[in-house]
C-alpha cells in the first residue's frame, strides 16, 4: 500500500519530492524516486508485502519498464510462479509490484485482466515513450491526473497534484453542483478545474501531450445465471471464502472491522474458519444515548465471542467531531458529506495493526439501501401492478411510490432520493452560481450512467447505478482516505471481481426477497452467524451527525454558515440558507443531511479555495 505521484515531460526533482511528500500518510515506511528522460516517478511506501526487498519504483530486467503502484495484488504468488516458468527473472524476494512489470512485458495493456486486487498503477514504457495510468475494476484505490506542459501529472490524492507548480486550485463548479445532490464529487470530475479522476476500471494513456482514456473493465448486469437459490448461495460462499483466503496474505499483522452486521461478521467468521489466529476486531461505540447504536456493540461482542477474537471498542462522542473535522476535510481534499466514522475507528486500528479486512461493497452488491428496496415496488407500481406482494415492503406506503413515479423516468425517480434535486439546488443558488451551472443537471448525469445498463431487472439496474457511482465515488473513497489518513490499509473481500461478476448475474429476486435485504448472501453465510444477527436491520459504521446537528453542533453550524462566511464564494443566497437552517432548528423539516452537506462544502472551500 502506497501513495504515488509523478509526471511526464521535463524532470524536476524538487516538484517530484514535494508532490510525493504530501502523501507521507499513505506511506510512512519509506520513499522512492526514479527519473529518466521524459518521466519522473515518486512513491511513499506502507510496507505490507516483502518488507525487506519490496521497495518501489520497480523496473524490468532491462530498465525499459518502470512502475509505481498503490494497492495489493492478491494473486501475486500464482502470477510470479507462472512468470518464472516463462523465464522472467525477479530481483525482489516476493514483492507483488514486480509481477506488474513482467505481466506488461507479456500481455501489454491486457495485463490488467490478470490481476486480482485493488490498485492504482503508473507504468512508464520507455520503448513507446508512454505513461500508462490504470485504476482497479471497482475503484477501490484512487488515482487523479492533470494535464500539464509536456504531458500529464498524476497522484493518489488531489493534494499531490496541487503541489505541482502547473496545477491550479481553482474550483470546478460543475463538480460542486453534483456534490450538493450526491454528497461526493463524481468521477471523472474532481473538485478542482485542472484535476480529473481516473474512473473505476479505466486506464489513461499519455504519449507526449496526447491523452487517451479507455474503459478496460465494466460490470455487466445483462447476463442471467441459470441456477437456483441453493446453487447461487453455494457459489457466493465459495467465492467469498477464496477472496478472504487471498486477502489474508500479509507480512504484517492484520485485523478486521466488526460492526455487528452481516457483512463484516461474515468476513470475521471466514477468517476464523480459514485458520487466522489471534484475530483482532474493532467496533465503533458511542457515549451518547442514540437509538439502536447499543445493538452494534451487542452483536459485535457476540461475534467476537463466537470466534474468539481479540476485540476492541473505540468510543466516540460529540466532542471528537469538531476537533477532528478539519483533518477529515484535509483527508478528502474535496467536499464530502458521506460517512466519516472510518476516521475514528481506524484511529484504534492503527494502534494494533497495519491491515484490516472489511465488509465494504456488500450493500451495493446484494441490495440494502432505500433505493434498492424501492426499485422493485416502483417498477411494479409504474406498470400498474399494485398487489401487496409486488409492492412489499411498501404496500402500505403507496403515496411515496406515487410521488416518485410522478417525477418521471428512472433517473428522475432516483433524483427524488438524493439530497437535493436540480430545481432545489437552483433555489439556493446565487445568480452567479446559476449562470455558472446553466445547462448542467445531475439528473442528466444519472440518466447517462443508467444508459450503460442493458439489463431490465429493476433491482439490478439500481445496483448497477450504485456500483458505477456511489461505490467508487463515495463509499470506497471514505474507506480509503480516512483509513490511509491513519496509515492503515483496508481490504474488502466482497469486492473480489469474480464475486462481483457472479452476483451481478443473479436476478434481483435472489437479492431482496419479500422485503428481506441481502437474502442470498444471508443464505450463503447462515451457518456462520447467529439467527438474530441475520435478522437485524442494517446499521453499520454511521455516526449520529444529524442528532448532533440538532444539539451540540448547532452553534458551530450557525457560525460556519453565517452570511459573512458564505460571502467568500457567493454560491448561495444567504437568505435561502437562513430559511433552511430555521426550518430545521424549529422542527418544521429535517434538513440534517443537507446542513452537513453545506457545512463540509464551506469548510473545504475555505481550506482549499478561499
Amino acid at each position: 500500500m502506497c501513495g504515488i505521484a509523478g509526471f511526464t515531460g521535463a524532470n524536476d526533482r524538487a516538484a517530484l519530492m514535494a508532490m510525493t511528500e504530501t502523501l507521507r500518510h499513505r506511506g510512512p515506511d519509506g520513499c522512492g524516486y526514479w527519473e529518466a528522460p521524459g518521466i519522473s516517478l515518486g512513491v511513499r511506501r506502507l510496507a505490507i508485502i516483502d518488507l525487506e526487498t519490496g521497495q518501489q519504483p520497480v523496473l524490468n530486467e532491462d530498465g525499459t519498464i518502470a512502475v509505481v503502484f498503490n494497492g495489493e495484488i492478491y494473486n501475486h504468488v500464482e502470477l510470479r510462479a507462472e512468470l518464472a516458468r516463462r523465464g522472467h527473472r525477479f530481483c525482489t524476494d516476493h514483492c507483488d509490484t514486480e509481477v506488474i512489470v513482467h505481466l506488461y512485458e507479456d500481455f501489454g495493456l491486457d495485463f490488467l485482466h490478470e490481476l486480482n486486487g485493488m490498485f492504482a498503477i503508473a507504468l512508464w514504457d520507455a520503448r513507446r515513450n508512454r505513461l500508462v495510468l490504470a485504476r482497479d475494476r471497482l475503484g477501490i484505490k484512487p488515482l487523479y491526473f492533470a494535464r500539464v506542459p509536456g504531458g500529464i501529472a498524476f497522484g493518489s490524492e488531489p493534494k499531490a497534484l496541487l503541489a505541482h507548480p502547473a496545477v491550479s486550485a481553482a474550483p470546478n463548479l460543475e463538480a460542486v453542483h453534483h456534490y450538493l445532490s450526491l454528497k461526493n464529487v463524481p468521477a471523472p470530475l474532481s473538485a478542482f478545474r485542472d484535476i480529473e479522476q481516473v474512473s473505476s476500471g479505466e486506464l489513461v494513456l499519455c504519449c507526449g501531450t496526447e491523452i487517451e482514456r479507455r474503459r478496460w473493465w465494466r460490470i455487466e448486469f445483462d447476463r442471467s445465471a441459470a441456477m437456483d437459490e441453493a446453487q447461487a448461495a453455494a457459489g457466493i460462499r465459495a467465492l467469498l471464502e477464496d477472496s478472504v483466503r487471498l486477502q489474508m496474505r500479509s507480512d504484517v499483522p492484520y485485523g478486521a472491522y466488526l460492526s455487528g452486521g452481516v457483512d463484516s461478521s461474515s468476513v470475521v467468521a471466514l477468517l476464523s474458519r480459514l485458520g487466522a489466529g489471534n484475530i483482532k476486531t474493532f467496533t465503533l461505540v458511542y457515549d451518547d444515548d442514540f437509538a439502536r447504536k447499543e445493538e452494534d456493540r451487542r452483536f459485535a461482542r457476540t461475534v467476537a465471542r463466537l470466534y474468539g477474537t481479540d476485540h476492541y471498542e473505540h468510543r466516540v462522542t460529540f466532542a471528537d467531531l469538531p476537533e477532528k473535522i478539519d483533518r477529515i476535510v484535509g483527508a478528502f481534499d474535496e467536499p464530502f458529506s458521506g460517512v466519516v466514522s472510518t476516521y475514528f475507528i481506524t484511529q484504534s486500528i492503527s494502534a494494533h495493526v497495519k491491515v484490516a479486512l472489511s465488509g465494504d461493497g456488500a450493500d451495493e452488491m446484494f441490495g440494502s439501501y432505500l433505493a434498492h428496496r424501492l426499485a422493485g415496488p416502483l417498477a411494479a407500481h409504474a406498470a400498474g401492478r399494485n398487489d401487496p406482494a409486488a409492492l412489499a415492503p411498501f404496500e402500505n406506503d403507496q403515496p411515496r411510490l406515487e410521488a416518485l413515479v410522478a417525477r418521471g423516468d428512472e433517473a428522475a425517480q432516483r433524483m427524488g432520493l438524493y439530497l437535493l434535486d436540480d430545481c432545489q439546488k437552483n433555489e439556493l443558488y446565487s445568480p452567479a452560481m446559476r449562470a455558472a451551472t446553466a445547462g448542467v443537471t445531475t439528473e442528466h448525469l444519472i440518466r447517462s450512467r443508467l444508459a450503460n445498463c442493458r439489463g431490465g431487472d429493476a433491482l439490478n439496474r439500481a445496483l448497477m447505478l450504485d456500483q458505477e457511482t456511489l461505490l467508487p465515488d463515495q463509499v470506497l473513497p471514505f474507506v480509503d482516505r480516512l483509513s490511509m489518513a491513519q496509515s492503515v490499509e483496508v481490504r474488502p473481500p466482497f469486492l473480489d471481481h469474480r464475486l462481483v461478476a457472479f452476483v451481478a448475474a443473479l436476478p434481483g429476486s435472489f437479492k431482496i426477497k419479500a422485503g428481506r435485504v441481502k437474502h442470498i448472501l444471508k443464505e450463503a453465510v447462515r451457518d456462520l452467524l447467529p439467527g438474530d444477527l441475520l435478522a437485524r436491520p442494517k446499521e453499520g459504521f454511521i455516526m449520529p451527525v444529524n442528532e448532533w446537528l440538532l444539539g451540540s453542533l448547532k452553534p458551530y453550524v450557525a457560525v460556519t454558515l453565517a452570511p459573512e462566511r458564505l460571502a467568500c464564494h457567493g454560491l448561495f443566497r444567504p437568505e435561502a440558507i437562513r430559511r433552511l437552517l430555521e426550518a430545521h432548528y424549529c422542527g418544521a423539516a429535517d434538513h440534517g443531511n443537507r446542513i452537513w452537506n453545506l457545512l463540509m462544502l464551506q469548510l473545504w472551500w475555505e481550506r482549499y479555495v478561499a
